[in-house]
């Protein structure tokens, strides 16, 4: 009887160290996170304009030279094509736009600008770009190309759900690169947030698994599991991200989102890169990082049109709060210097 009560009570002095601990992660993360100008919480996007200043001042010279034209006729619409083409949009996008702005004959820069406004919002749709969370916990497989910024993505993500009343529990499931375990451990730590992961090399299924019945057990809503981005070696990169994505769908009855970071910074790149992760496994959202210094967001625009892959948000510094849900009204005023 004495043995049990004593290991009771060691039991509940360890479970109240880590209860401690926990909660000193998280004062750290309070003490650090943003006011109400800068807010965290998912759906709040009041800070996406200022966050999208320099792309409006990198293109805004641009507009200003085109505003100073006198007359809105064929030159006009070269020099607004190569504009839109210098964004990023890419050719066939760039052409369908003039073609819908111009449709409309307005005769001075106000109107011509006017005219593309209405169709860049047009054709970014009125389309649904929350997650979509629903599983027990949800799961959110996050995929992408080494550089782009997705395990600082998944930090940001993991900080903004959290912000709006979930738990979250992070998966490595990147065992090809030792840096990116500790990088993840590191946000874990600096976030408070409970990270599973292998040694390096290990089954990156087997980690994604580990990682699901962990949050579950654990009594989190929701996981994030990151994965490995080699691009060198596609077939073996689309293997094992099919087979984690197997293995997640089986253990949870579903995969909730899988979303794709990409590097605003690599212009149509871009597109080279999501046609690869669409093939390997099937993407529901879109993530564009590094806006905070770059005028080539436009590439959001021409991946949504050839894909059909919602951007759901994009990150706009190096701060945790710095990745803000996506607004097409606010983003296109951006890309046209307003």
């Amino acid at each position: 009887m004495e043995f049990v009560a004593l290991a009771a009570v060691a039991g509940l002095v360890i479970a109240l160290l880590f209860a401690v601990r926990r909660v000193r992660r998280r004062r750290r993360v309070q003490r650090a996170a943003p006011g109400p100008e800068q807010p965290s919480s998912l759906g709040q996007g009041a800070a996406t304009k200022p966050r999208l200043e320099q792309t409006r001042r990198a293109l805004a010279g641009k507009w200003s030279v085109l505003a100073a034209k006198s007359a809105v006729d064929d030159a006009f619409w070269v020099e607004m094509e190569d504009l839109l083409l210098s964004a990023d949009v890419g050719v066939g996008v760039a052409g369908e736009l003039i073609k819908i702005a111009s449709d409309s004959n307005p005769t001075d820069f106000e109107a011509a600008r006017s005219g593309l406004q209405a169709a860049l919002v047009g054709l970014f749709g009125d389309r649904r770009r929350d997650l979509d969370l629903v599983g027990g916990p949800a799961v959110i497989l996050v995929v992408g190309v080494n550089g782009a910024g997705k395990t600082t993505t998944i930090a940001k993500l993991a900080h903004t759900l959290g912000g709006g009343g979930r738990t979250v529990l992070l998966g490595g499931a990147d065992t090809f690169r030792a840096a990116a375990d500790v990088q993840l451990r590191t946000w874990g730590d600096r976030l408070g947030i409970d990270v599973v992961s292998g040694q390096p090399g290990a089954d990156a299924a087997a980690v994604a698994f580990d990682a699901y019945e962990a949050a579950r057990a654990r009594g989190a809503d929701t996981v994030i599991v990151d994965t490995a981005g080699r691009l060198q070696s596609k077939a073996n990169l689309m293997a094992e991200l099919g087979k984690v994505g197997r293995v997640l769908e089986r253990a949870a009855g579903r995969i909730d989102e899988v979303l794709l970071v990409l590097d605003g910074t690599t212009g149509q790149n871009a597109i080279g890169q999501a046609r690869v992760f669409a093939e390997a496994v099937p993407v529901t959202g879109i993530v564009v990082t590094k806006l905070d210094g770059t005028a080539r967001g436009g590439v959001a625009l021409a991946i949504e049109r050839e894909f059909d892959i919602p951007l759901k948000f994009v990150g706009v510094g190096e701060a945790i709060e710095d990745l803000i849900p996506f607004d097409a009204g606010t983003f296109v005023d951006a890309l046209l210097g307003q």
